[in-house]
């Protein structure tokens, strides 16, 4: 009963009702938008391999390490994988403009390792047996518009020159940590192809450990191996990596939430002075229900239904544009062109479910106001009242 008032009252100014639900419903969106940054930024850190450590430089990661290093680290007690992988720093002659990760790995060992990656039995085949080979995250393969089989070449900056790739695979990912924008190939046909001055050098070395328990103690393990050594090094969990990649990005994050707060705030003023004018319009008919009998409590009951009913399709409104802008627009090109710090884009269903329940709650706060001026009507005021 009470929804079906509260239905009637907003179809009373049904123009009046619909721009209040666009202006919401795009605020909505844009809070979602900024929440499901957040989230998908943090995604990297949350989903991380518990049992995967990663070593580079102790001063930076730009700075490579000998590739012998990798042998020393597989000796450490406790390490029960180690791949390695190069930042190879090319581009797209076809398209310049776009940028994506290219990176040399040791295919058998990266496959071990990286056990989220995954790839059709037959394309690994391919890849681990073409030197040239290369294999492309599928997101990645639909930007670049490359299928298995076709050729390309990349411009290299880092390492400077043509070289030319044969694409055996296109790989997706079981976790939502691995970037599908990525483009691998082997490190030997970098290496081999580089002066002897540049040779058996590596970026960073990815480890999985036997026990997660011991993680910290088998890092600490690694770095004493080097500390003696004029080239050092630093361990730390994939979740360290991560999350001290995203304390660089703190503030940024911060100002996310609190614009969040603001466009919330702007809805909710929004949403409080459509129901303000709507209980200023019918004073009148709210003095005839009290001198039939019904009580304060029942006319706030009915605006405050009237502003829940009002936010509820606020928000599923808002979650129908969400989906279309950020899944299928923001979220495709940002896995395409950001993979490395947006590696899954996608509204969570957790975010849906707390939009809708935001939209409904800060109406009914909005009403508030409202309710209490309805419910202190009295009747001859009311009937007096004109316009």
């Amino acid at each position: 009963m009470l929804l079906k008032i509260a239905w009637r009252n907003l179809l009373r100014n049904s123009g009046r009702t619909l721009l209040t639900v666009l202006g919401a419903a795009c605020a909505l969106l844009t809070f979602v938008m900024l929440r499901t940054v957040v989230s998908s930024w943090n995604s990297g850190a949350e989903y991380a391999a518990k049992d995967r450590l990663g070593t580079r430089h102790k001063v930076s990661f730009v700075i490579q390490l000998p590739k012998k290093y990798v042998d020393d680290i597989r000796a450490v007690p406790g390490v029960k994988q180690a791949t390695w992988a190069n930042w190879f720093g090319a581009r797209d002659p076809r398209q310049p403009n776009e940028f994506f990760a290219n990176m040399a790995v040791d295919a058998p060992s990266f496959l071990e390792v990286m056990d989220e990656l995954v790839l059709p039995d037959d394309q690994k085949k391919a890849w681990l047996e073409d030197k040239k080979g290369a294999i492309v995250g599928d997101a990645l393969a639909k930007k670049l518009g490359v299928k298995v089989g076709d050729k390309i070449t990349l411009e290299g900056s880092i390492y400077p020159g043509d070289w030319e790739f044969n694409i055996r695979g296109i790989y997706t990912a079981s976790r939502r940590s691995l970037d599908r924008s990525q483009f691998l190939f082997h490190w030997s046909y970098m290496n081999d192809s580089l002066p002897e001055a540049r040779r058996d050098e590596i970026g960073w070395v990815m480890i999985r450990v036997s026990n997660v328990a011991q993680s910290a103690q088998i890092a600490q393990s690694i770095d004493r191996v080097f500390e003696e050594r004029d080239t050092q090094t630093v361990t730390m969990s994939e979740r360290q990596l991560q999350a001290s990649f995203m304390a660089m990005f703190s503030a940024l994050l911060k100002a996310l939430d609190i614009v969040s707060v603001i466009i919330l705030a702007i809805m909710m003023m929004v949403l409080g002075n459509t129901i303000a004018m709507g209980v200023r319009e019918r004073t009148r008919e709210y003095g005839v229900l009290r001198a039939i009998g019904f009580s304060p409590w029942h006319i706030r009951s009915f605006v405050l239904g009237e502003a829940a009913v009002l936010g509820l399709f606020a928000g599923v409104a808002g979650i129908g544009l969400a989906y279309p802008v950020v899944d299928r627009g923001l979220g495709q090109w940002l896995e395409e062109n950001m993979g490395g710090w947006f590696p899954y884009f996608r509204v969570e269903p957790s975010t849906m479910v707390t939009t809708v329940v935001i939209a409904i709650g800060l109406s009914a706060l909005a009403s508030l106001l409202p309710v209490l001026q309805a419910g202190r009507i009295s009747v001859t005021d009311a009937l007096r009242r004109v316009g």
